[in-house]
C-alpha cells in the first residue's frame, strides 16, 4: 500500500469534459481515453502509458452549491473513515462522507479548516510505481495558499506525519515552506513533497498542483494557443526550475514546472 501522506491521484471537475480533454492532451502531451466505468463519464489521461489523473464533469449539484471548475489532489491514507474522523477533529469539514469505489477502493472529499479542498484516499490493490522526479507529463509539485500556513502545516502534519523541510523566506510575501512526507523510520525520506505560503490574495485558500514539462518556454504558447490564460510567469525559483500559473479554457487553476533548455 502507498505510505499515508503521499499524493497518489489528480482529477479534474470541470463544466466541459471535451474541450477539456483537447486543450490538456495540447498542453501536457497526455493521452484521455474515456474509463469504461459502468454508470458515470469518467476520462483517464495517461503519460506514456502510467495513468496520471482523471477528469469528469463538474456534478449540477456541486456546481449549485458554488463549487467552481477545479483540480483535486489524492492523498493516501490507510484507513479512510478513521482519516475523516480525524479531520472533524481538527476543525476541518468532510464534503462527501466516506464511499467505495468498486474495484478501485475508498475516499472522502474533504477541506482543511481553511478551507482547501483534497480527498482522502485508500487503493485497492499495488499501486504502481512513482516516476522519476521531473519526468514530463507527470504532477511534479503541491502547493498550499493558505490564510495562515503555520496552522495549515499544524493540520496536515498531525493528519498524515508530514515534516517541515527546507524554508525560503521570499521577502515581503513571508515564508514558503517546504514540506515532506515521513519516512518508515520517523524522519523525513529525503524528499520534498510540496510547499505552502500564506496568500492573502486570493480568494479561497486552494491546492495548486504543477505538472512535469520538458521545456517551460515551449509549454507557455500551447496553453493559450487552446484558450487558457497565463496569470504568472514563467519565473524561475530555488533549485533552477522554471514555472508558470495558469487557467485553463474553463477557469480551473494549474501550474506547469519544468527547465528551460535553450535559455
Amino acid at each position: 500500500m502507498t505510505q499515508t501522506g503521499r499524493f497518489i491521484w489528480y482529477e479534474l471537475m470541470t463544466t466541459d469534459l471535451a474541450a477539456a480533454r483537447e486543450f490538456y492532451s495540447h498542453v501536457t502531451g497526455w493521452s484521455i481515453a474515456d474509463s469504461g466505468m459502468p454508470g458515470i463519464e469518467y476520462s483517464l489521461a495517461s503519460s506514456g502509458a502510467a495513468p496520471v489523473g482523471g477528469m469528469m464533469t463538474l456534478p449540477d449539484e456541486v456546481r449549485a452549491m458554488g463549487a467552481r471548475p477545479s483540480w483535486m489532489g489524492y492523498i493516501a491514507v490507510a484507513d479512510v473513515d478513521a482519516a475523516s474522523a480525524q479531520v472533524r477533529e481538527g476543525g476541518g469539514t468532510i464534503h462527501r462522507a466516506p464511499d467505495d469505489i468498486p474495484g478501485i477502493g475508498r475516499f472522502c472529499v474533504a477541506a482543511d479548516p481553511q478551507g482547501a479542498v483534497f480527498v482522502l484516499f485508500r487503493g485497492d490493490g499495488t499501486p504502481p510505481p512513482a516516476p522519476t522526479p521531473g519526468t514530463p507529463g507527470h504532477f511534479g509539485w503541491h502547493e498550499l495558499h493558505a490564510r495562515d500556513w503555520e496552522a495549515a502545516f499544524a493540520f496536515y502534519a498531525s493528519l498524515f506525519g508530514w515534516v517541515k523541510t527546507d524554508a525560503v523566506d521570499m521577502g515581503p510575501m513571508g515564508t514558503y515552506q517546504l514540506f515532506g512526507v515521513t519516512g518508515p523510520d520517523g524522519g523525513c525520506d529525503g524528499v520534498h513533497t510540496g510547499g505552502m505560503m500564506t496568500n492573502t490574495q486570493v480568494p479561497a485558500p486552494f491546492w495548486l498542483y504543477y505538472v512535469n514539462v520538458g521545456d517551460i518556454d515551449a509549454a507557455g504558447p500551447r496553453v493559450t494557443a487552446r484558450g487558457g490564460q497565463i496569470i504568472a510567469g514563467p519565473h524561475q525559483v530555488p533549485g533552477g526550475a522554471w514555472i508558470l500559473h495558469a487557467l485553463d479554457p474553463q477557469g480551473a487553476m494549474f501550474a506547469l514546472v519544468g527547465p528551460r533548455p535553450n535559455a
